[in-house]
Protein backbone atom coordinates (compact mmCIF):
# COMPACT_ATOMS: atom_id res chain seq x y z
CA UNK A 1 0.00 0.00 0.00
CA UNK A 2 1.20 3.25 -0.84
CA UNK A 3 0.87 6.48 1.79
CA UNK A 4 0.28 10.31 0.79
CA UNK A 5 -0.08 12.33 3.76
CA UNK A 6 -0.93 15.73 3.10
CA UNK A 7 -1.36 18.29 5.15
CA UNK A 8 -2.23 22.24 3.99
CA UNK A 9 -1.28 24.98 6.72
CA UNK A 10 -3.66 26.92 8.78
CA UNK A 11 -7.10 25.32 7.39
CA UNK A 12 -9.75 26.14 9.42
CA UNK A 13 -12.16 22.75 10.08
CA UNK A 14 -15.44 24.23 8.60
CA UNK A 15 -14.09 25.78 5.32
CA UNK A 16 -15.11 22.49 3.26
CA UNK A 17 -17.85 23.12 0.77
CA UNK A 18 -19.39 19.73 1.96
CA UNK A 19 -19.80 20.91 5.21
CA UNK A 20 -22.15 23.78 4.25
CA UNK A 21 -19.75 26.78 4.09
CA UNK A 22 -21.41 29.88 2.73
CA UNK A 23 -18.46 30.82 0.26
CA UNK A 24 -16.02 28.22 0.39
CA UNK A 25 -15.42 25.94 -2.45
CA UNK A 26 -13.48 23.03 -2.50
CA UNK A 27 -15.23 20.47 -5.17
CA UNK A 28 -11.91 17.81 -5.18
CA UNK A 29 -12.02 17.23 -1.09
CA UNK A 30 -15.71 17.02 -1.68
CA UNK A 31 -15.09 14.33 -4.10
CA UNK A 32 -12.42 12.48 -1.99
CA UNK A 33 -15.01 12.82 1.08
CA UNK A 34 -17.60 11.39 -0.48
CA UNK A 35 -15.22 8.48 -1.65
CA UNK A 36 -13.69 8.29 1.64
CA UNK A 37 -14.47 9.15 5.18
CA UNK A 38 -14.67 12.84 6.44
CA UNK A 39 -14.43 13.28 9.92
CA UNK A 40 -16.31 16.58 11.46
CA UNK A 41 -14.86 16.94 15.12
CA UNK A 42 -11.16 16.78 14.22
CA UNK A 43 -8.52 18.93 16.39
CA UNK A 44 -5.01 19.57 16.67
CA UNK A 45 -3.20 19.19 19.84
CA UNK A 46 -1.40 22.49 19.74
CA UNK A 47 0.10 25.39 18.15
CA UNK A 48 2.20 26.94 16.44
CA UNK A 49 3.19 24.62 13.80
CA UNK A 50 6.14 23.38 15.19
CA UNK A 51 4.07 22.33 18.37
CA UNK A 52 1.23 21.15 16.31
CA UNK A 53 3.78 18.87 14.23
CA UNK A 54 5.43 17.03 16.42
CA UNK A 55 2.13 15.88 17.49
CA UNK A 56 1.39 14.76 13.73
CA UNK A 57 4.87 13.17 13.52
CA UNK A 58 5.09 11.54 16.98
CA UNK A 59 1.59 10.51 17.70
CA UNK A 60 2.01 12.63 20.93
CA UNK A 61 0.07 14.88 23.23
CA UNK A 62 2.38 18.08 23.93
CA UNK A 63 2.38 17.21 27.22
CA UNK A 64 4.84 14.51 26.23
CA UNK A 65 6.34 15.47 23.62
CA UNK A 66 7.57 18.75 24.98
CA UNK A 67 8.24 20.63 21.75
CA UNK A 68 6.19 23.46 22.81
CA UNK A 69 7.26 26.35 20.78
CA UNK A 70 8.72 27.15 17.49
CA UNK A 71 12.34 26.16 18.10
CA UNK A 72 12.08 23.84 21.47
CA UNK A 73 14.05 21.17 20.19
CA UNK A 74 12.13 17.72 19.57
CA UNK A 75 13.56 15.15 21.99
CA UNK A 76 15.23 12.04 19.80
CA UNK A 77 14.22 9.34 21.92
CA UNK A 78 10.99 10.46 20.23
CA UNK A 79 10.01 8.17 17.46
CA UNK A 80 8.57 9.74 14.01
CA UNK A 81 5.72 8.12 11.80
CA UNK A 82 9.07 8.46 8.69
CA UNK A 83 11.37 6.52 11.18
CA UNK A 84 9.21 3.74 11.83
CA UNK A 85 7.83 3.41 8.36
CA UNK A 86 11.77 3.52 7.70
CA UNK A 87 12.53 0.85 9.49
CA UNK A 88 10.01 -1.65 7.95
CA UNK A 89 11.87 -0.82 4.58
CA UNK A 90 9.90 2.38 3.17
CA UNK A 91 11.53 5.41 2.00
CA UNK A 92 10.06 8.16 3.31
CA UNK A 93 9.89 11.31 0.96
CA UNK A 94 9.20 14.95 2.12
CA UNK A 95 7.95 17.93 -0.38
CA UNK A 96 7.47 20.51 2.21
CA UNK A 97 8.33 21.27 5.64
CA UNK A 98 7.71 19.47 9.16
CA UNK A 99 9.20 21.97 11.43
CA UNK A 100 10.73 20.14 13.55
CA UNK A 101 13.51 21.40 15.79
CA UNK A 102 16.60 19.58 16.45
CA UNK A 103 17.17 17.83 19.85
CA UNK A 104 20.79 19.53 19.90
CA UNK A 105 22.33 16.79 21.95
CA UNK A 106 22.49 14.95 19.09
CA UNK A 107 24.53 17.27 16.33
CA UNK A 108 27.85 19.21 16.78
CA UNK A 109 27.58 22.79 18.30
CA UNK A 110 28.38 23.74 14.60
CA UNK A 111 25.20 22.28 12.59
CA UNK A 112 23.48 24.37 10.72
CA UNK A 113 20.37 22.89 12.06
CA UNK A 114 21.23 24.43 15.48
CA UNK A 115 19.91 28.14 13.64
CA UNK A 116 16.87 27.10 12.60
CA UNK A 117 13.67 25.99 14.18
CA UNK A 118 12.66 24.78 10.38
CA UNK A 119 14.25 20.75 10.84
CA UNK A 120 13.03 18.15 9.18
CA UNK A 121 11.27 15.07 11.22
CA UNK A 122 13.88 12.24 11.75
CA UNK A 123 12.82 9.45 8.51
CA UNK A 124 11.74 11.89 5.88
CA UNK A 125 14.22 12.41 2.63
CA UNK A 126 13.84 15.34 1.31
CA UNK A 127 12.32 15.74 -2.41
CA UNK A 128 11.98 19.33 -1.99
CA UNK A 129 12.33 21.38 1.14
CA UNK A 130 10.44 24.70 1.69
CA UNK A 131 11.64 26.65 4.48
CA UNK A 132 10.19 30.13 5.33
CA UNK A 133 12.84 31.99 3.03
CA UNK A 134 11.56 29.69 -0.20
CA UNK A 135 14.79 29.81 -1.77
CA UNK A 136 13.69 26.79 -3.93
CA UNK A 137 10.41 28.59 -5.28
CA UNK A 138 12.14 31.89 -5.61
CA UNK A 139 14.85 29.70 -8.41
CA UNK A 140 11.78 28.28 -9.89
CA UNK A 141 10.21 31.82 -10.25
CA UNK A 142 13.09 33.39 -11.81
CA UNK A 143 13.77 30.37 -14.33
CA UNK A 144 9.99 31.25 -15.62
CA UNK A 145 11.22 34.02 -16.43
CA UNK A 146 10.06 36.87 -13.38
CA UNK A 147 13.86 37.89 -12.85
CA UNK A 148 15.60 37.21 -9.34
CA UNK A 149 12.60 38.42 -7.03
CA UNK A 150 13.22 39.19 -3.51
CA UNK A 151 11.06 38.03 -1.12
CA UNK A 152 8.73 41.40 -0.54
CA UNK A 153 8.80 41.87 -4.25
CA UNK A 154 6.71 38.53 -4.36
CA UNK A 155 4.45 38.91 -1.13
CA UNK A 156 4.43 42.75 -0.41
CA UNK A 157 0.86 43.54 -1.71
CA UNK A 158 -0.41 40.51 0.88
CA UNK A 159 -4.12 40.57 0.58
CA UNK A 160 -4.78 43.78 -1.13
CA UNK A 161 -3.80 43.12 -4.59
CA UNK A 162 -3.33 40.19 -6.57
CA UNK A 163 -0.26 38.18 -6.68
CA UNK A 164 2.44 39.21 -9.53
CA UNK A 165 2.60 36.13 -10.52
CA UNK A 166 0.45 33.44 -12.54
CA UNK A 167 -1.38 31.13 -10.84
CA UNK A 168 0.18 28.19 -12.41
CA UNK A 169 3.30 29.60 -10.59
CA UNK A 170 2.32 29.78 -7.46
CA UNK A 171 4.30 28.24 -4.68
CA UNK A 172 0.73 25.97 -3.96
CA UNK A 173 1.25 24.97 -8.20
CA UNK A 174 5.31 25.03 -7.61
CA UNK A 175 4.79 22.24 -4.68
CA UNK A 176 1.90 19.69 -6.47
CA UNK A 177 3.80 19.98 -10.01
CA UNK A 178 7.51 18.93 -8.22
CA UNK A 179 5.31 15.79 -6.35
CA UNK A 180 3.43 14.96 -9.51
CA UNK A 181 7.14 15.04 -11.43
CA UNK A 182 8.44 12.69 -8.50
CA UNK A 183 5.26 10.59 -9.06
CA UNK A 184 6.14 9.48 -12.86
CA UNK A 185 9.06 8.26 -11.91
CA UNK A 186 7.81 5.58 -9.60
CA UNK A 187 7.74 2.02 -10.81
CA UNK A 188 4.33 0.99 -11.57
CA UNK A 189 3.85 -1.45 -8.68
CA UNK A 190 5.92 -0.78 -5.91
CA UNK A 191 4.94 1.16 -2.77
CA UNK A 192 5.83 4.51 -1.37
CA UNK A 193 4.99 7.13 1.15
CA UNK A 194 5.12 10.57 0.23
CA UNK A 195 4.32 13.34 2.93
CA UNK A 196 3.19 16.60 1.40
CA UNK A 197 3.48 19.88 3.21
CA UNK A 198 1.57 22.90 1.59
CA UNK A 199 2.27 26.47 2.70
CA UNK A 200 -1.21 28.12 2.27
CA UNK A 201 -3.37 28.72 3.18
CA UNK A 202 -1.12 30.05 5.67
CA UNK A 203 0.25 33.80 5.54
CA UNK A 204 1.07 35.72 3.25
CA UNK A 205 -2.06 36.44 2.05
CA UNK A 206 -1.32 36.34 -1.16
CA UNK A 207 -3.13 34.93 -4.13
CA UNK A 208 -3.00 35.00 -7.76
CA UNK A 209 -6.20 35.32 -9.42
CA UNK A 210 -8.15 33.66 -10.22
CA UNK A 211 -8.01 32.57 -6.67
CA UNK A 212 -7.71 36.29 -5.71
CA UNK A 213 -11.06 37.39 -7.05
CA UNK A 214 -12.35 33.73 -6.27
CA UNK A 215 -14.45 35.00 -3.06
CA UNK A 216 -15.98 38.25 -2.68
CA UNK A 217 -15.88 40.65 -0.06
CA UNK A 218 -19.15 41.26 0.50
CA UNK A 219 -20.00 37.54 0.81
CA UNK A 220 -17.66 36.14 3.43
CA UNK A 221 -19.44 35.65 6.81
CA UNK A 222 -18.59 38.32 9.29
CA UNK A 223 -16.64 37.71 12.02
CA UNK A 224 -17.24 35.97 15.92
CA UNK A 225 -16.34 38.83 18.04
CA UNK A 226 -17.06 41.34 20.73
CA UNK A 227 -17.95 44.56 19.39
CA UNK A 228 -14.72 46.38 20.57
CA UNK A 229 -11.27 45.14 21.12
CA UNK A 230 -11.45 45.86 24.83
CA UNK A 231 -14.94 44.26 25.38
CA UNK A 232 -13.46 41.02 23.68
CA UNK A 233 -10.37 41.64 25.98
CA UNK A 234 -12.06 41.67 29.73
CA UNK A 235 -12.85 37.99 29.10
CA UNK A 236 -9.28 36.86 30.51
CA UNK A 237 -6.24 38.14 31.21
CA UNK A 238 -4.12 36.56 28.13
CA UNK A 239 -6.64 37.94 25.95
CA UNK A 240 -5.85 41.02 26.95
CA UNK A 241 -2.45 40.59 27.06
CA UNK A 242 -2.40 39.41 23.63
CA UNK A 243 -4.98 42.11 22.43
CA UNK A 244 -2.54 44.44 23.44
CA UNK A 245 0.20 44.17 21.35
CA UNK A 246 -0.14 44.96 17.32
CA UNK A 247 -0.20 42.62 14.32
CA UNK A 248 2.58 41.65 12.55
CA UNK A 249 4.13 39.18 10.65
CA UNK A 250 3.79 37.69 7.06
CA UNK A 251 0.16 38.32 7.72
CA UNK A 252 1.00 42.61 7.49
CA UNK A 253 0.64 43.53 3.37
CA UNK A 254 4.88 44.79 3.52
CA UNK A 255 5.14 43.53 6.68
CA UNK A 256 6.17 45.40 9.98
CA UNK A 257 3.32 45.77 12.46
CA UNK A 258 -0.16 47.64 12.85
CA UNK A 259 -2.94 48.24 15.25
CA UNK A 260 -5.10 45.34 15.36
CA UNK A 261 -8.09 47.61 14.94
CA UNK A 262 -7.14 48.75 11.13
CA UNK A 263 -6.24 45.45 9.73
CA UNK A 264 -8.94 43.85 11.53
CA UNK A 265 -11.54 46.75 10.43
CA UNK A 266 -14.95 45.38 8.67
CA UNK A 267 -13.66 46.37 5.29
CA UNK A 268 -10.13 44.66 5.60
CA UNK A 269 -10.83 41.80 7.18
CA UNK A 270 -13.86 40.97 4.83
CA UNK A 271 -11.33 41.31 2.07
CA UNK A 272 -8.38 39.33 3.79
CA UNK A 273 -11.17 36.65 4.27
CA UNK A 274 -11.84 36.83 0.62
CA UNK A 275 -8.57 36.34 -0.12
CA UNK A 276 -7.75 33.26 2.56
CA UNK A 277 -10.76 31.45 0.95
CA UNK A 278 -9.59 32.10 -2.72
CA UNK A 279 -6.10 30.46 -1.62
CA UNK A 280 -8.22 27.34 -0.12
CA UNK A 281 -9.82 27.05 -3.19
CA UNK A 282 -6.11 27.35 -4.66
CA UNK A 283 -5.31 24.57 -2.53
CA UNK A 284 -7.94 22.24 -3.56
CA UNK A 285 -7.60 23.10 -7.15
CA UNK A 286 -4.15 21.15 -6.94
CA UNK A 287 -5.44 17.98 -4.76
CA UNK A 288 -7.57 17.97 -7.89
CA UNK A 289 -4.80 17.40 -10.34
CA UNK A 290 -2.66 15.26 -7.66
CA UNK A 291 -6.08 12.75 -7.18
CA UNK A 292 -6.29 12.61 -11.26
CA UNK A 293 -3.02 11.47 -11.33
CA UNK A 294 -3.32 8.64 -9.10
CA UNK A 295 -6.30 7.58 -10.92
CA UNK A 296 -4.82 7.93 -13.70
CA UNK A 297 -1.90 5.46 -13.00
CA UNK A 298 -4.24 3.10 -11.07
CA UNK A 299 -2.56 3.92 -7.84
CA UNK A 300 -5.84 4.92 -5.89
CA UNK A 301 -6.92 2.32 -4.98
CA UNK A 302 -3.56 1.13 -3.42
CA UNK A 303 -3.02 4.69 -1.54
CA UNK A 304 -4.09 5.45 2.04
CA UNK A 305 -4.71 9.21 1.58
CA UNK A 306 -4.96 11.85 4.52
CA UNK A 307 -5.99 15.10 4.08
CA UNK A 308 -5.54 17.46 7.06
CA UNK A 309 -4.13 20.68 8.45
CA UNK A 310 -1.54 21.41 11.18
CA UNK A 311 -3.83 23.94 12.80
CA UNK A 312 -6.33 26.75 12.38
CA UNK A 313 -6.79 30.47 11.78
CA UNK A 314 -8.66 33.00 13.91
CA UNK A 315 -9.39 34.50 11.05
CA UNK A 316 -10.52 37.79 13.00
CA UNK A 317 -12.55 35.84 15.01
CA UNK A 318 -12.14 37.23 18.62
CA UNK A 319 -10.39 40.46 17.23
CA UNK A 320 -7.60 37.73 16.61
CA UNK A 321 -5.39 36.93 13.89
CA UNK A 322 -3.23 33.83 13.69
CA UNK A 323 -3.30 30.65 15.67
CA UNK A 324 -1.98 31.82 19.57
CA UNK A 325 -4.51 31.37 22.58
CA UNK A 326 -7.59 28.85 23.30
CA UNK A 327 -10.22 29.10 20.89
CA UNK A 328 -11.82 26.29 18.80
CA UNK A 329 -10.89 28.36 15.37
CA UNK A 330 -7.16 27.89 16.02
CA UNK A 331 -7.73 23.98 16.36
CA UNK A 332 -10.21 22.48 14.54
CA UNK A 333 -8.94 20.82 11.49
CA UNK A 334 -9.98 19.31 8.56
CA UNK A 335 -9.77 15.61 8.16
CA UNK A 336 -10.55 13.23 5.07
CA UNK A 337 -9.25 9.60 4.55
CA UNK A 338 -9.47 7.33 1.84
CA UNK A 339 -8.64 3.45 2.73
CA UNK A 340 -8.35 1.75 -0.04
CA UNK A 341 -10.72 -0.70 1.41
CA UNK A 342 -12.39 1.34 3.89
CA UNK A 343 -15.71 3.06 3.91
CA UNK A 344 -17.39 5.36 1.21
CA UNK A 345 -19.36 8.59 1.48
CA UNK A 346 -18.90 7.89 5.38
CA UNK A 347 -19.17 10.85 8.06
CA UNK A 348 -17.90 10.38 11.60
CA UNK A 349 -19.14 12.84 14.48
CA UNK A 350 -17.17 11.69 17.18
CA UNK A 351 -14.11 13.90 18.31
CA UNK A 352 -11.01 13.14 17.30
CA UNK A 353 -7.30 14.02 16.79
CA UNK A 354 -3.96 14.52 15.25
CA UNK A 355 -2.11 11.91 17.25
CA UNK A 356 -4.55 9.39 16.44
CA UNK A 357 -2.92 9.76 12.92
CA UNK A 358 0.08 8.08 13.34
CA UNK A 359 -1.57 4.72 14.65
CA UNK A 360 -3.61 5.04 11.79
CA UNK A 361 -1.07 4.92 9.19
CA UNK A 362 1.02 2.11 10.80
CA UNK A 363 -2.03 -0.22 11.55
CA UNK A 364 -2.84 0.33 7.66
CA UNK A 365 0.54 -1.13 7.32
CA UNK A 366 0.81 -3.58 9.30
CA UNK A 367 3.05 -2.57 11.89
CA UNK A 368 2.87 -2.06 15.31
CA UNK A 369 1.87 0.92 16.74
CA UNK A 370 4.33 2.09 19.47
CA UNK A 371 3.33 2.46 23.13
CA UNK A 372 4.30 6.16 22.75
CA UNK A 373 1.26 7.11 21.01
CA UNK A 374 -0.80 9.16 22.74
CA UNK A 375 -3.76 8.56 19.94
CA UNK A 376 -5.24 5.19 18.56
CA UNK A 377 -6.01 4.14 15.26
CA UNK A 378 -9.20 4.93 13.30
CA UNK A 379 -9.47 2.14 11.29
CA UNK A 380 -12.90 1.39 12.91
CA UNK A 381 -14.08 4.24 11.76
CA UNK A 382 -12.94 3.71 8.32
CA UNK A 383 -14.83 0.74 8.28
CA UNK A 384 -17.72 2.38 9.70
CA UNK A 385 -17.69 0.12 13.02
CA UNK A 386 -17.02 3.15 16.19
CA UNK A 387 -14.18 1.31 18.33
CA UNK A 388 -14.85 0.38 21.95
CA UNK A 389 -14.56 2.87 24.45
CA UNK A 390 -13.49 5.90 22.36
CA UNK A 391 -12.75 9.54 23.89
CA UNK A 392 -15.57 11.96 24.42
CA UNK A 393 -13.84 15.01 24.05
CA UNK A 394 -11.44 16.83 22.53
CA UNK A 395 -8.23 18.61 24.13
CA UNK A 396 -5.75 21.07 22.91
CA UNK A 397 -2.56 23.14 24.64
CA UNK A 398 -0.84 26.21 23.57
CA UNK A 399 2.03 27.34 25.33
CA UNK A 400 3.02 31.22 25.07
CA UNK A 401 5.69 31.57 26.66
CA UNK A 402 8.52 34.02 24.67
CA UNK A 403 11.97 32.71 25.85
CA UNK A 404 13.48 35.23 23.42
CA UNK A 405 11.42 38.54 24.23
CA UNK A 406 9.61 37.68 27.36
CA UNK A 407 6.51 39.65 25.29
CA UNK A 408 3.52 37.28 28.51
CA UNK A 409 6.08 36.76 30.87
CA UNK A 410 6.85 40.80 31.05
CA UNK A 411 2.96 41.38 30.07
CA UNK A 412 1.43 38.75 33.06
CA UNK A 413 4.04 38.99 35.43
CA UNK A 414 4.69 35.01 34.58
CA UNK A 415 7.89 32.90 34.92
CA UNK A 416 8.38 31.12 31.44
CA UNK A 417 7.10 27.57 32.80
CA UNK A 418 3.40 29.54 33.93
CA UNK A 419 3.05 30.24 30.38
CA UNK A 420 0.75 27.68 29.56
CA UNK A 421 -2.94 26.95 28.98
CA UNK A 422 -4.69 23.12 28.49
CA UNK A 423 -8.53 22.83 26.71
CA UNK A 424 -11.12 19.97 27.02
CA UNK A 425 -14.40 20.34 24.94
CA UNK A 426 -16.86 17.54 24.78
CA UNK A 427 -19.66 19.74 23.33
CA UNK A 428 -21.77 21.00 25.70
CA UNK A 429 -18.75 22.89 28.06
CA UNK A 430 -15.17 24.22 27.21
CA UNK A 431 -12.86 24.05 30.27
CA UNK A 432 -9.91 25.90 29.26
CA UNK A 433 -7.26 25.64 32.71
CA UNK A 434 -4.35 27.93 32.65
CA UNK A 435 -1.00 27.35 34.68
CA UNK A 436 -1.03 30.41 36.88
CA UNK A 437 -3.98 32.66 35.63
CA UNK A 438 -7.61 32.10 35.94
CA UNK A 439 -9.23 29.36 34.62
CA UNK A 440 -12.49 29.73 32.15
CA UNK A 441 -15.44 27.45 31.26
CA UNK A 442 -17.88 27.82 28.67
CA UNK A 443 -21.60 26.72 28.19
CA UNK A 444 -21.06 25.72 24.74
CA UNK A 445 -24.43 25.09 23.98
CA UNK A 446 -25.52 28.52 25.42
CA UNK A 447 -22.82 30.23 24.00
CA UNK A 448 -21.39 29.01 21.16
CA UNK A 449 -19.22 31.93 20.51
CA UNK A 450 -17.26 31.25 23.46
CA UNK A 451 -17.74 34.85 24.86
CA UNK A 452 -19.19 34.39 28.77
CA UNK A 453 -17.27 32.25 31.22
CA UNK A 454 -19.66 30.48 33.55
CA UNK A 455 -16.00 29.80 35.97
CA UNK A 456 -16.48 31.83 39.19
CA UNK A 457 -20.25 31.80 39.18
CA UNK A 458 -21.32 29.95 42.71
CA UNK A 459 -24.61 28.32 40.93
CA UNK A 460 -22.15 26.67 38.01
CA UNK A 461 -19.43 25.33 40.53
CA UNK A 462 -20.60 21.58 40.19
CA UNK A 463 -20.26 22.27 36.50
CA UNK A 464 -16.92 23.32 36.41
CA UNK A 465 -15.53 21.04 38.82
CA UNK A 466 -16.66 18.24 36.91
CA UNK A 467 -14.79 19.94 34.12
CA UNK A 468 -11.94 20.40 35.70
CA UNK A 469 -11.83 16.96 36.88
CA UNK A 470 -12.13 15.31 33.19
CA UNK A 471 -9.25 17.40 32.22
CA UNK A 472 -6.68 15.93 35.04
CA UNK A 473 -8.25 12.63 34.59
CA UNK A 474 -7.37 12.89 30.38
CA UNK A 475 -3.77 14.57 31.75
CA UNK A 476 -2.95 11.50 34.12
CA UNK A 477 -4.38 8.89 31.29
CA UNK A 478 -2.27 10.28 28.83
CA UNK A 479 1.39 10.19 31.45
CA UNK A 480 4.42 7.99 30.44
CA UNK A 481 3.77 4.69 29.29
CA UNK A 482 6.66 3.23 27.52
CA UNK A 483 7.21 1.01 30.44
CA UNK A 484 4.77 1.45 32.50
CA UNK A 485 3.32 -1.49 31.25
CA UNK A 486 5.89 -4.59 31.80
CA UNK A 487 7.27 -5.75 35.22
CA UNK A 488 10.59 -7.15 35.35
CA UNK A 489 9.72 -10.91 37.18
CA UNK A 490 11.75 -13.95 38.51
CA UNK A 491 10.26 -15.27 35.41
CA UNK A 492 11.32 -12.25 33.02
CA UNK A 493 10.06 -9.39 31.68
CA UNK A 494 5.71 -9.73 31.43
CA UNK A 495 4.29 -6.86 29.54
CA UNK A 496 4.81 -5.24 26.70
CA UNK A 497 7.27 -1.99 26.17
CA UNK A 498 8.70 0.07 23.45
CA UNK A 499 11.74 -0.87 22.42
CA UNK A 500 15.00 1.92 22.36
Amino acid sequence: MNVLFITADQWRGECLSCLGHPVVRTPNLDRLAADGVLFTRHFAQATPCGPSRASLHTGLYALNHRSITNGTPLDARHKTLASLVRQAGFDPVLFGYTDTSADPRTLPPDSPWLRTYEGVAPGFRVELRLPEAEEAYFEHLEARGYGRLAYDEIYGGGFLQPAPFRAEDSITAFLAGRFLAWLDRQRAGEAWFAHLSFLKPHPPFVAPEPWFSAVRPEDVPPPVRAATVEAEAALHPWLAAHLAQPVKGTAVPGGGAVDRRAILSDAALARLRAVYYGLIAEVDHHLGRILEALARRGELERTLVIVTSDHGEMLGDHWMLGKSGFFPQAFHVPLIVRHPEGARGARVDAFTEQVDLMPTVLEALGLAVPLQCDGRPLSGFLTCSKPDRWRRAAHWEHDFRDIVDRTYETALGLPSDDCALAVRWDGRHAYVHFTSLPALCFDTAADPGWSSSIAGLPERAAEVLEQAQAMLSWRMRAAERRLTGCALTERGVVGRYDPL
